[in-house]
């Protein structure tokens, strides 16, 4: 067999193979011989019909047949040659099929790039260093009264903070539109669940109020056909109601599974979890710099078919998430997902070689760790082990993650790491201090 390379660009080859004549023609041959035995043809006893009818009748067939898995097996024994890996399925083009002739064929494809991982020396890394207040734990309190608030109806006007009980009916210049009406929908004012402007103008009314209000919704709005249309809702307000919050006291602890020990047993139980919380958002917050440091700092070629395949992943992950009929959600075309898929690759490939350069191999001890940890949030942790240590694909899963915070102890050893003294709260919703 006959095979030259040629390179095209940085990643992509042109393969030119030959098989001989001779090859195709032995292994026709022996399927021939092969068949003599088996076929049934009228005029011959069984396993007495000549060869030559035999190729007269199926000679075409078998060749065709021989070619296409010639073409499949020589092509990986030609890149098997050549020492080459490809990075997603070839184009084949063949030159020449003609019986009694050398089979050639063109193959073009990608190759998996060259990735030596940059020096991270001097790349900066804040790692947070959070302690747990008292006031934390009263804030976690609060919520979880919240979470169990009952809702009292008042006479007075509503306020922000209150729930009021609504009916309305949506107009667009007049008319009615789909979606747009609702009866005896509960609506927490402040929460922001409507369009801007639609609950500040709901505040000072009380039950039996009717109000009609003008609201514009938002240029980006999903629905297309009320994105940045001006609207009226008329407003018949049927209740308004105050919350009303629990007392902190041994019935409120064992509705959140304490049976025993009370109010202070729960706060323990809560800042046991806040402290596995605040771990896990640590961890994040470090991977999340690394992995940018290692994208900012290698530049890597990135095989087309690659990108492709994880810009259909992502775009599935998507259909699964919203659905492929749900209301609002736009074309998924390839270039929403191509940026997110070109950093997926780019930092597979370069995690890749820093496991292979490193001999990095997964550590069973820390994966059990792992696991211990993250089960023991459940209410039935030896449940949720079990559910792991049986199934392949979640244990795997698991081990991955593993294998990549490993990866990430690593790169730290070359970065300059400073340690950062913020607030729990500001740990755990980075997004609002954003916001303010």
């Amino acid at each position: 067999m006959q095979v030259s390379v040629e390179s095209l660009s940085s990643l992509e080859r042109r393969m030119t193979v030959q098989v001989p004549a001779e090859r195709i023609q032995e292994e026709v041959d022996r399927r021939l011989k092969s068949l003599v035995k088996r076929v049934k043809i009228d005029g011959f006893r069984p396993g007495k019909v000549p060869l030559k009818v035999v190729q007269q009748r199926y000679g075409d067939g078998v060749y065709q047949e021989v070619l296409g898995e010639l073409m499949q097996s020589s092509y990986q024994d030609a890149l098997n040659q050549e020492s080459l890996i490809p990075a997603g399925p070839p184009d084949i083009e063949p030159k020449s099929v003609e019986a009694g002739q050398a089979l050639e064929y063109v193959a073009v494809f990608e190759v998996f790039p060259d990735v030596v991982p940059a020096d991270m020396s001097g790349v900066e890394i804040s790692r947070p260093q959070v302690e747990i207040t008292d006031a934390d734990v009263d804030k976690v309190i609060e919520s979880l009264r919240k979470q169990r608030r009952q809702w009292s109806d008042v006479a007075r006007e509503s306020a922000k903070g209150d729930r009021i009980v609504i009916d309305f009916i949506g107009t667009l210049d007049g008319e009615a539109f789909e979606g747009g009406s609702a009866e005896d929908a509960n609506l927490e004012l402040g929460e922001g669940r409507m369009i801007p402007g639609f609950e500040e103008q709901l505040e000072g009314l009380k039950a039996g109020d009717q109000k009609t209000i003008s609201v514009t919704f938002p240029e980006d709005y999903p629905a297309e056909h009320l994105a940045g249309r001006p609207a009226e809702f008329a407003v018949t307000v049927k209740a308004v109601q105050e919350s009303v919050l629990p007392e902190v006291n041994d019935e409120f602890a064992k509705d959140f599974g304490v049976e025993d020990g009370g109010v202070e047993k729960l706060r323990e139980e809560v800042r046991k979890n806040m402290g596995r919380e605040m771990e896990q958002a640590v961890k994040a917050k470090v991977k999340d710099q690394v992995m940018q440091a290692l994208f900012d700092r290698n530049a890597v070629d990135l095989p087309k078919a690659v990108v492709k395949d994880e810009i259909d992943r992502l775009r599935e992950q998507a259909i699964s998430r919203f659905g492929r009929s749900a209301q609002g959600v736009p074309d998924l075309a390839d270039e929403l997902f191509e940026e997110e898929a070109r950093r997926r690759v780019a930092l597979g490939l370069v995690i890749r070689e820093i496991i292979r350069r490193d001999e990095i191999r997964v550590d069973q001890a820390r994966v059990t760790a792992e696991l211990e940890a993250m089960s023991a949030g459940y209410e039935d942790p030896e449940q949720v082990m079990k559910y792991y240590r049986n199934n392949k694909q979640a244990m795997s899963g698991l081990e991955a993650m593993v294998l990549e915070q490993q990866v990430v102890e690593r790169v730290l050893e070359q970065c300059q790491v400073k340690d950062e003294s913020i607030s729990f709260d500001r740990l755990m919703n980075p997004s609002q201090e954003t916001e303010a």
